[in-house]
């Protein structure tokens, strides 16, 4: 459903995509000519309409608030080090043991 969000913010691209017990990390290449906070905005609103709208059942797990994502996120860009943060995305949810061997 991410991807398809996607296509009214052209060269906006989800390159990787990890998730764990109750979140999930995304690799993203972001244009310049939009901000982070318009894309993330556009995608978490549209998407917990989305799944609203699929999922009636939301609808009575958060009875006292009309909210699917957490309101915050964190951002970080990336520089010279591409591979591990992509690695790090990719292998989400996995044992923790296996997460310790990684370098990062």
């Amino acid at each position: 459903m991410l991807p398809k969000l996607l296509r009214s913010m052209p060269g906006v691209t989800i390159e990787r995509m990890g998730f764990d017990n109750d979140h999930l990390h995304m690799l993203m290449v972001i244009p310049p000519k939009y901000s982070i906070a318009e894309v993330m905005g556009k995608l978490k609103a549209q998407s917990a309409s989305n799944m609203r709208k699929t999922f009636k059942w939301l609808s009575k797990v958060y009875w006292n608030e009309n909210i699917v994502w957490s309101p915050g996120y964190f951002v970080s860009s990336v520089g010279l080090d591409e591979h591990t943060i992509r690695n790090y995305v990719e292998h989400q949810g996995r044992k923790d043991s296996d997460q310790l061997q990684m370098e990062l």
